[in-house]
C-alpha cells in the first residue's frame, strides 16, 4: 500500500521484476501479473490477513501510522 492511494481498497505485490495490484474486499487482480506460484502464495496471505490489511487501508486514508502484517507461516 502507499499513502495518498486512490481508488478502491486494494493492496501491491511485487516479485522480482513482476508487479500486481489486488482489491481487498475479494482479492481480484486488478493490474499487473505474478508468476502462478507466487500469485497463489499471495492470495493465500492476503485471505488470512484481510481484515489487517483493511485496517491499514483505512489507516493511511487518514494519514495514520500503518501496522505490519505477517507473512505466511
Amino acid at each position: 500500500m502507499y499513502i495518498h492511494d486512490h481508488g478502491r481498497p486494494h493492496f501491491h505485490a511485487r516479485y522480482g521484476e513482476h508487479l500486481a495490484k489486488f482489491r481487498i474486499e475479494d482479492l481480484e487482480l486488478i493490474r499487473g501479473t505474478l508468476p502462478k506460484r507466487v500469485k497463489a502464495l499471495v492470495l493465500e496471505w492476503a485471505s488470512e490477513h484481510g481484515e489487517e490489511l483493511m485496517a491499514n487501508w483505512n489507516a493511511l486514508q487518514k494519514d495514520e501510522p500503518i501496522s505490519k502484517i505477517e507473512g505466511l507461516d
